[in-house]
């Protein structure tokens, strides 16, 4: 052994490229990927530098080991019941910190794709249900459990509310039972489940089919997906009308109308 060049400790998030597709890596195996302060510090910055990088086309958010994310890491909340408030700063600053990530996967430009193997619980389904796309392993479950150790998931529920129906949504909070893939898929948590070990790769090409789109548009539909469910039904057909005249502006939507109408394939310039 090299006492002098010991070896790094893994990074808590692993980074990788294929083309144009941005690969992150959940990786604290060992903790069940739990999202411990470092972890959240590490996608928040993720996403940050992604945003601003015009090459990233999408996303696929994926996980080592047999979890996909266990949730907020528990031993380092409750290590902080020490400080002199009981550790009300502190979780304060860990769900605020938290809030603000999953907040910068909707409105991150790229579409990001779930790659889930495993078990995603309370933050980990949050995670979950934050990403636009989800693929799932059959072994993959579904929880949020928070309700068994007396902490409700409410901020988990803000993401897993808006992507099931209310009934659906509140029997896993009120019961915190696994809800198994295919059961995920059918209550649109996830778009559809593969053979276990098949997810990645499943992941990774449906990112790659939308890579292959204008950047421009999906950055224009993906802000105006999210911003129109929030409205009442004639203000989201008013919102949506003007963002359709100015995507009608653009050069990319011209081009594509016209290779359509020309029979060929548009050559996007993501503008």
């Amino acid at each position: 052994m090299n006492l002098h060049n010991p070896a790094r400790p893994a990074a808590v998030l692993a980074h990788e490229r294929d083309g144009g597709i941005a690969i992150l890596t959940l990786n604290r195996p060992a903790a069940r990927n739990s999202l411990s302060e470092a972890l959240l510090g590490a996608l928040s910055q993720a996403f940050t530098d992604i945003a601003a990088d015009r090459s990233v086309r999408a996303v696929v958010l994926a996980a080592n080991g047999p979890a996909f994310c266990a949730g907020h890491d528990l031993k380092e909340l409750t290590a902080r019941r020490s400080d002199a408030d009981g550790g009300r700063a502190y979780f304060k600053h860990i769900m605020t910190t938290c809030s603000a990530m999953m907040q910068k996967i909707v409105a991150l430009p790229q579409p990001v794709v779930a790659a889930v193997q495993g078990a995603a619980s309370a933050a980990g389904c949050q995670l979950v249900a934050s990403c636009d796309l989800a693929i799932a392993s059959e072994a993959a479950r579904f929880a949020t459990p928070g309700v068994d150790i007396g902490l409700f998931c409410s901020t988990p529920m803000v993401a897993l509310s808006r992507n099931v129906a209310r009934k659906h949504a509140m029997e896993m909070l009120l019961t915190g039972d696994m809800v198994e893939a295919e059961r995920a898929a059918e209550i649109g948590l996830v778009n559809r489940v593969v053979h276990a070990g098949e997810e990645r790769e499943a992941a990774l090409a449906l990112a790659q089919r939308i890579a292959s789109k204008s950047s421009y548009t999906l950055k224009v539909g993906k802000e105006a997906f999210y911003r129109q469910l929030e409205m009442g039904l004639a203000e989201a057909y008013a919102y949506a009308s003007e963002v359709m005249t100015e995507n009608m502006m653009a050069r990319d939507a011209d081009e594509g109308i016209c290779a359509f109408i020309e029979k060929r394939k548009p050559s996007w310039e993501d503008r």
